[in-house]
């Protein structure tokens, strides 16, 4: 019987989430028809509204997961944000279920989240139509093999992850990475060597990127969520394994050795940035240990 109400459960969280992401992504599609206009007020005009549906769509999933899996997510959100500012922020990565809980904690709280997405993704439809109506670009990344065969494949990514970021600039947003660049695993830890017991080493090229693309950024915001269950997979979660769960956010204000320079360029650049992140993971280390269940 267990079986069945945790089987039942799922579907019910799949269908849910599926109808509510379909009955915003109709308006949210037509709304921006008119985006094909080359109108840099219109597109503003359209992005802002395009923000304020995708909100709405955030807390139409949130309630009804709350319903579903009688959620207990503790958020713990600093007050120097608001909604009409713009933000970098980066998170460790555990589940598919990081996505939904960390919509939910900025929700209302900072810009929609806007996640650089890997292009694969471009295939499945209502992830398109997400990229197409509130702005969550992909990245065409190529791998070190192939970067070292053609170097100036490198120049290529670089310049489309910034062209993307650029988009962000146009209303209020929070360009969102994670930073592990991969869901935590022990394989992928010890393969790592990573020199931190729960996460994996940080990446800072797609925020470095997304910084470079939106000069008027001046704060980066780290989550760190942590969950009661040690079950991650994605039918986990839509059986609200994962309803346990707290998030901490920390804001830090970015050097001003970090705005308007060029990560491609500049080594001296990846470096400062790296040992920003770098100090901000140890951090995140000591909140992990104080966040467990």
């Amino acid at each position: 019987m267990a079986k069945l109400k945790r089987f039942l459960k799922g579907i019910l969280t799949f269908f849910a989430i599926l109808i509510i992401l379909s009955f915003w992504l109709i308006p949210l599609s037509i709304a921006n028809i008119p985006r094909i206009i080359p109108n840099k007020n219109l597109k503003i005009y359209l992005g802002s509204i395009s923000n304020k549906m995708g909100s709405w769509a955030v807390g139409s999933i949130t309630t009804a997961l709350k319903i579903l899996h009688k959620l207990e997510w503790d958020f713990q959100m600093p007050e120097d944000v608001n909604t009409e500012t713009w933000y970098i922020a980066m998170s460790n990565h555990q589940s598919w279920a990081d996505i939904f809980i960390l919509l939910a904690a900025g929700h209302q709280k900072i810009p929609l989240l806007k996640f650089f997405m890997k292009k694969e993704l471009k295939w499945i439809p209502v992830i398109y139509l997400v990229h197409k109506t509130v702005d969550m670009p992909f990245l065409n990344r190529h791998s070190k093999a192939q970067i070292q065969a053609n170097p100036e494949l490198k120049k290529v990514d670089y310049e489309n992850a910034k062209k993307a970021a650029k988009r962000f600039s146009r209303n209020p947003s929070t360009a969102f990475s994670f930073a592990e660049g991969t869901r935590f695993t022990l394989q992928k830890h010890s393969a790592q060597e990573s020199p931190y017991s729960d996460l994996l080493k940080p990446k800072v090229g797609a925020l470095a990127i997304a910084l470079s693309g939106m000069p008027q950024v001046n704060t980066l915001v780290d989550f760190t969520v942590m969950y009661s269950s040690e079950k991650r997979s994605t039918w986990d979660f839509l059986c609200g394994d994962l309803s346990k769960a707290k998030v901490v956010a920390k804001t830090y204000a970015l050097p001003e050795n970090l705005k308007n320079r060029s990560f491609e360029e500049e080594d001296n650049y990846r470096k400062s940035f790296q040992t920003f992140v770098d100090a901000i993971w140890l951090e995140k280390q000591q909140t992990i240990k104080h966040l467990k269940f």
